[in-house]
Protein backbone atom coordinates (compact mmCIF):
# COMPACT_ATOMS: atom_id res chain seq x y z
CA UNK A 1 0.00 0.00 0.00
CA UNK A 2 1.35 3.73 -1.00
CA UNK A 3 1.53 5.99 2.12
CA UNK A 4 -0.42 8.97 2.85
CA UNK A 5 0.52 12.64 3.41
CA UNK A 6 -1.08 13.95 6.77
CA UNK A 7 -2.00 17.50 7.05
CA UNK A 8 -1.79 19.36 10.22
CA UNK A 9 -5.35 21.38 10.36
CA UNK A 10 -2.95 24.32 9.08
CA UNK A 11 -1.52 22.54 6.24
CA UNK A 12 1.66 21.96 7.80
CA UNK A 13 2.81 18.27 6.91
CA UNK A 14 3.16 16.38 9.74
CA UNK A 15 3.76 12.76 8.85
CA UNK A 16 3.34 9.94 6.06
CA UNK A 17 1.07 7.02 6.93
CA UNK A 18 -0.06 3.63 5.38
CA UNK A 19 -3.24 4.13 3.51
CA UNK A 20 -4.96 1.57 5.53
CA UNK A 21 -4.70 4.28 8.58
CA UNK A 22 -5.96 6.94 6.80
CA UNK A 23 -8.78 5.29 5.70
CA UNK A 24 -9.31 4.69 9.05
CA UNK A 25 -8.93 8.29 10.09
CA UNK A 26 -11.56 9.54 7.28
CA UNK A 27 -13.81 6.78 8.17
CA UNK A 28 -13.97 8.82 12.54
CA UNK A 29 -14.01 11.93 10.75
CA UNK A 30 -10.60 12.72 12.21
CA UNK A 31 -8.95 13.80 8.64
CA UNK A 32 -10.77 15.43 5.77
CA UNK A 33 -9.30 13.92 2.37
CA UNK A 34 -8.21 16.53 0.29
CA UNK A 35 -6.54 14.59 -2.77
CA UNK A 36 -7.29 10.88 -4.18
CA UNK A 37 -5.31 8.80 -5.51
CA UNK A 38 -7.26 7.73 -8.42
CA UNK A 39 -7.65 4.75 -6.95
CA UNK A 40 -11.04 2.96 -5.36
CA UNK A 41 -10.84 0.60 -1.65
CA UNK A 42 -13.53 -1.53 -1.30
CA UNK A 43 -15.46 -3.76 1.54
CA UNK A 44 -18.22 -5.65 1.45
CA UNK A 45 -20.86 -2.52 1.94
CA UNK A 46 -18.50 0.80 1.10
CA UNK A 47 -16.18 1.82 -1.81
CA UNK A 48 -14.41 4.69 -0.97
CA UNK A 49 -11.27 6.75 -2.73
CA UNK A 50 -7.76 6.05 -1.59
CA UNK A 51 -6.53 9.16 0.04
CA UNK A 52 -3.31 10.49 -0.92
CA UNK A 53 -3.29 13.84 1.19
CA UNK A 54 -5.34 14.32 4.21
CA UNK A 55 -5.76 17.01 6.79
CA UNK A 56 -6.69 16.78 10.61
CA UNK A 57 -9.84 18.01 11.51
CA UNK A 58 -8.51 19.79 14.74
CA UNK A 59 -4.90 21.02 15.31
CA UNK A 60 -2.78 19.37 16.78
CA UNK A 61 0.45 20.97 18.38
CA UNK A 62 3.79 19.44 17.80
CA UNK A 63 6.56 20.27 19.86
CA UNK A 64 9.98 21.21 17.62
CA UNK A 65 11.82 18.48 17.16
CA UNK A 66 15.28 18.27 18.58
CA UNK A 67 18.00 18.77 16.32
CA UNK A 68 18.24 15.61 14.16
CA UNK A 69 22.16 14.34 13.30
CA UNK A 70 22.42 14.16 9.75
CA UNK A 71 22.60 11.05 8.24
CA UNK A 72 23.17 9.94 4.13
CA UNK A 73 19.33 9.54 3.51
CA UNK A 74 18.76 13.07 5.02
CA UNK A 75 21.86 14.54 3.23
CA UNK A 76 20.91 13.34 -0.29
CA UNK A 77 17.28 14.19 0.31
CA UNK A 78 17.64 18.11 1.40
CA UNK A 79 20.47 18.38 -1.66
CA UNK A 80 18.14 16.53 -4.43
CA UNK A 81 20.73 13.74 -4.78
CA UNK A 82 22.88 16.56 -6.39
CA UNK A 83 26.45 16.87 -6.34
CA UNK A 84 27.07 20.11 -4.23
CA UNK A 85 30.45 20.28 -6.32
CA UNK A 86 29.85 19.29 -10.08
CA UNK A 87 25.83 19.56 -10.16
CA UNK A 88 26.25 15.74 -11.43
CA UNK A 89 23.63 12.94 -9.52
CA UNK A 90 25.46 12.19 -6.06
CA UNK A 91 25.35 8.86 -4.01
CA UNK A 92 28.03 9.51 -1.25
CA UNK A 93 28.08 11.95 1.53
CA UNK A 94 31.19 14.55 2.07
CA UNK A 95 32.47 16.65 4.84
CA UNK A 96 33.31 20.23 3.68
CA UNK A 97 35.96 20.04 6.78
CA UNK A 98 36.95 16.39 6.71
CA UNK A 99 36.90 15.20 9.95
CA UNK A 100 40.76 14.44 9.96
CA UNK A 101 41.29 17.84 10.32
CA UNK A 102 38.51 18.47 13.23
CA UNK A 103 35.41 19.07 11.21
CA UNK A 104 32.08 18.21 12.50
CA UNK A 105 28.90 15.54 11.77
CA UNK A 106 26.65 18.55 11.55
CA UNK A 107 24.18 19.64 8.93
CA UNK A 108 26.25 22.68 8.19
CA UNK A 109 29.20 20.94 7.51
CA UNK A 110 27.62 17.50 4.98
CA UNK A 111 27.05 17.68 1.72
CA UNK A 112 25.69 15.01 -1.26
CA UNK A 113 28.78 14.23 -3.54
CA UNK A 114 29.62 12.32 -6.26
CA UNK A 115 32.06 9.28 -6.17
CA UNK A 116 34.12 11.23 -8.31
CA UNK A 117 34.10 14.78 -6.22
CA UNK A 118 34.28 13.35 -3.18
CA UNK A 119 37.48 10.93 -3.62
CA UNK A 120 39.07 14.00 -5.85
CA UNK A 121 38.60 15.98 -2.48
CA UNK A 122 40.18 13.24 -0.45
CA UNK A 123 41.09 14.67 3.15
CA UNK A 124 41.50 17.99 2.02
CA UNK A 125 39.87 21.81 2.71
CA UNK A 126 37.93 23.19 0.08
CA UNK A 127 40.27 26.28 -0.24
CA UNK A 128 42.83 23.79 -0.95
CA UNK A 129 41.19 22.61 -4.13
CA UNK A 130 40.04 24.19 -7.05
CA UNK A 131 35.91 23.07 -5.67
CA UNK A 132 33.20 25.13 -4.73
CA UNK A 133 30.02 24.42 -2.96
CA UNK A 134 27.09 25.47 -4.95
CA UNK A 135 25.46 26.31 -2.07
CA UNK A 136 25.99 26.78 1.91
CA UNK A 137 24.76 23.55 3.55
CA UNK A 138 22.61 23.60 6.88
CA UNK A 139 19.70 21.90 8.32
CA UNK A 140 16.95 20.44 5.75
CA UNK A 141 13.12 21.69 5.91
CA UNK A 142 10.91 20.01 8.48
CA UNK A 143 9.51 18.48 4.85
CA UNK A 144 12.87 16.55 4.38
CA UNK A 145 11.52 14.09 6.56
CA UNK A 146 8.29 13.72 4.53
CA UNK A 147 10.26 12.79 1.36
CA UNK A 148 12.67 10.76 3.65
CA UNK A 149 9.85 8.39 4.82
CA UNK A 150 7.78 7.91 1.83
CA UNK A 151 10.98 7.80 -0.10
CA UNK A 152 9.72 9.34 -3.16
CA UNK A 153 7.57 12.03 -3.10
CA UNK A 154 3.79 12.13 -5.32
CA UNK A 155 3.57 15.20 -7.62
CA UNK A 156 0.11 16.45 -5.70
CA UNK A 157 2.05 16.42 -2.35
CA UNK A 158 4.93 18.89 -3.55
CA UNK A 159 2.26 22.14 -2.98
CA UNK A 160 2.21 21.08 0.37
CA UNK A 161 5.89 21.06 1.30
CA UNK A 162 8.55 23.44 1.34
CA UNK A 163 8.83 25.81 -1.10
CA UNK A 164 12.48 24.99 -2.07
CA UNK A 165 11.11 21.01 -2.92
CA UNK A 166 8.26 22.54 -5.17
CA UNK A 167 8.43 20.61 -8.75
CA UNK A 168 5.29 22.21 -10.66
Amino acid sequence: MAGVLVLNATFEPLSVVPTRRAICLVLAEKVEMLHSSGRTVRSERLALEEPSVVRLSRYVHVPHSTHRTPNRRGVLARDGHTCQYCGSSAETVDHVVPRSRGGRHTWENVVAACRRCNSGKRDRLLAETTMRLSRVPGPPPASTWIEVAAGTVPRVWTRYLAPDRRSA
